[in-house]
């Protein structure tokens, strides 16, 4: 039943991962009449769907008794009140970040996007060693250099590339790669610091994504009204939704809960094959369906440096040596 859950809870992941990619990429490019959608108010309502999704699954660990979900959600969230607002920071990191990757796409291919940000694995990594003093072991410290490597190859501009830029990006490369960079950066942070809470308190992991989803959605309708405050007054929260819309923000609200899934149920090689199918995956039909992609040589072997180090970082060998500490 074990291992049936485990790739079960990684082909989900799989889907819900290499589907965002593309149908936000194809939402923030596709040409309709009317308004666009706000991103801003996409983040905000995945939020209270997580919330929702969260809350049932309380609700089932409280064996579908409606006072003893009250009674949790009242003594986990309502009389911890500390204990609660240490989730306001990686909630508002988070709400940040889930911003800079509707940016990051309108800027971006689906396979750039993808392959530049596993450099979450980096970020990650070293505020891990920062943060929470673990031991990153050689094959670790390696698999680092090999994914930096990667990356700067995925990067590196083409005559190809710059043309299909020119011809289908909506906005600026540079703006792209930014959004992307900040995003590894507040992923891995964010990440790292949400690791540490729920190492130090006993609470659900479906607890915990309720408290996040509560201050993130503060956040994000804070980020709605200063950001876009004139355009909604103009033509209304729900401007430009539509099927896709609602696809994007169900597929970014189920990212939150098929994570903590695999972090149940998965371990690291198998986390690594799934994010190198998604590459893939994602690289495959950025090219023949969306057509907004050329792979360069340069391009490919990149990528394939990037999945190696992703498996690298996962790989857990017999204890042989003495671990490195950064």
């Amino acid at each position: 039943m074990s291992t049936n859950l485990k790739y079960l809870s990684l082909g989900i992941l799989v889907f819900q991962t290499t589907s965002l990619v593309l149908t936000m990429r194809y939402s923030r490019t596709l040409k309709e009449e009317g308004p666009r959608y706000l991103s801003s108010t996409a983040v905000v309502i995945a939020e209270l769907l997580k919330i929702m999704a969260c809350i049932l699954l309380v609700y089932k660990d409280s064996k579908c008794n409606f006072r003893t979900l009250n009674r949790v959600l009242h003594d986990e969230i309502l009389n911890k009140p500390m204990e609660t607002l240490k989730l306001a920071i990686p909630s508002g990191i988070y709400t940040l970040q889930n911003n800079l990757l509707y940016v990051a796409l309108s800027n971006l291919d689906a396979a750039t996007y993808q392959v530049t940000y596993q450099l979450k694995i980096l970020t990650t990594a070293l505020f891990s060693v920062s943060m929470l003093s673990k031991k990153l072991g050689v094959y670790q410290w390696l698999s680092l250099v090999i994914l930096m490597t990667g990356v700067a190859l995925v990067q590196w501009p083409s005559d190809s590339q710059t043309l299909t830029a020119k011809e289908l990006s909506a906005g600026s490369q540079f703006v792209g790669l930014m959004a992307v960079l900040i995003a590894c950066f507040s992923s891995g942070f964010a990440g790292v610091y949400f690791e540490k809470i729920l190492k130090e308190t006993k609470q659900s992991v479906w607890i915990r994504n309720i408290q996040l989803g509560f201050f993130g959605s503060i956040f994000g309708l804070m980020g709605v009204y200063i950001y876009d405050g004139e355009l909604i007054s103009k033509n209304g929260f729900f401007q430009g939704y539509n099927k896709l819309t609602w696809t994007v923000v169900v597929l970014q609200a189920l990212g939150g809960l098929v994570i903590a899934a695999v972090i149940k149920y998965a371990d690291n090689i198998l986390k690594g094959f799934a994010t190198s199918l998604s590459i893939i995956l994602s690289t495959l039909i950025s090219y023949f369906w969306l057509q907004d992609f050329v792979p360069t040589s340069v391009f490919f072997f990149g990528a394939v440096l990037v999945i190696a180090a992703t498996f690298l970082y996962g790989y857990d060998p017999k204890p042989a040596g003495n671990p490195i500490k950064a």
